[in-house]
């Protein structure tokens, strides 16, 4: 095919197109009365979509993590750079519970079930996941349902729940970690964090995102601290076992020591044996209880820099964010989908009218 040809070809399929979209834009300009319908009828669905659906409140609180392991290793990294040595990998910087990881505590799934399994009222008769249940129109639905057919709650006093109970449980915490729950950094240069709960009712969103946050904490801190705290509760009980001992020797000694005042000279050499025998054991068990004593404050003043502090920053206070959709909103963005669909369906056909 030379060249002349090939242009040709091109020139006649440019305008053929050309006609083709001007034929299908007269088509639907000619079929206007139906984008007003179709228009009229999206702008419906949107209005009626906007008083359907349900009102959600969002509860958000900001906190800070600092870690003092974190930092370097605190007091004895400092004293220790003074001399040229470095002990930010022997202090336990690198352990596996940083700070980053607060982020995924507050998405497992044991700790947010502990947290819906707190009361809701004053009462504690109700937990925050029967108000959840409720809410959302669990409650009702697992009642009248062939596979449940009975009204289901998540008290707290029952302790054990059933196989059943546990499914249901599982199937509000799939909903609160998929959709609901929202956990985010703000910036990655700083310790801050941000947790965020939506629900349908308002206290629940609230006590939610406290409690999740509460029963987080707790657990990050326990951990990070437990080596150290059995430490320090089994240096305890060692320190009040010495003293009770060293308590019992001092009675001891005064006692030796009045019965050789009032003993008759002529017998007392074994008073005076008893006497230096208990002085001597009174002196070890001093020095016995000075070292463990000593070794018990060096321990707390360790549990103080591995114990995080986790500060919060906003709490959610009452009332909280109201998502709604605005009917106005709805009316214009049904109205929009309904016109540009038809208008889209309308021009591909039009062509072949």
């Amino acid at each position: 095919m030379s060249s002349l040809d090939k242009q040709e070809e091109a020139s006649y399929f440019i305008s053929d197109l050309i006609d083709s979209i001007k034929k299908r834009v007269v088509f639907l300009m000619a079929h206007w009365g139906i984008l007003l319908v179709m228009g009229t009828f999206g702008a419906l669905l949107g209005v009626g979509y906007a008083f359907i659906k349900n009102d959600t409140y969002t509860a958000a609180t900001t906190f800070v993590v600092e870690d003092n392991k974190s930092s370097g290793g605190g007091i004895a990294s400092a004293l220790a750079g003074q001399f040229g040595l470095d002990l930010g990998g022997l202090s336990g910087g690198s352990g596996v519970l940083q700070g980053d990881n607060v982020l995924e505590l507050l998405k497992s799934k044991s700790l947010l079930k502990k947290a819906l399994l707190t009361s809701y009222d004053s009462a504690g008769t109700v937990t925050l996941a029967d108000a959840y249940a409720k809410a959302y129109g669990f409650t009702s639905k697992w009642a009248s349902s062939d596979k449940v057919g009975r009204v289901v709650n998540f008290s707290s006093k029952k302790g054990v729940f059933t196989r059943l109970e546990d499914s249901l449980l599982h199937v509000i915490l799939k909903r609160i970690t998929e959709k609901e729950l929202s956990i985010s950094k703000p910036d990655k240069k700083l310790s801050l964090f941000s947790l965020q709960i939506t629900t349908r009712d308002e206290q629940l969103s609230q006590l939610l995102c406290q409690r999740l946050l509460a029963v987080t904490s707790s657990f990050y801190i326990d951990t990070k601290t437990k080596r150290v705290r059995g430490n320090v509760e089994r240096l305890q009980q060692r320190v009040d076992s010495i003293k009770a001992v060293l308590n019992n020797k001092t009675y001891t000694a005064i006692t030796a020591g009045r019965e050789l005042l009032d003993a008759n000279p002529a017998f007392t050499q074994g008073g005076e044996m008893q006497v230096e025998v208990t002085g001597r054991d009174k002196m070890v068990q001093a020095a016995i209880f000075g070292e463990l004593t000593k070794n018990l404050e060096a321990s707390k003043t360790a549990l103080l820099q591995e114990t995080p502090t986790i500060q919060v920053v906003d709490t959610p206070e009452m009332p909280l964010k109201k998502n709604e959709v605005s009917w106005m909103l709805a009316l214009l963005a049904g109205a929009f989908i309904a016109k540009f669909i038809t208008a889209l369906y309308l021009f591909v056909t039009g062509g072949k009218q």
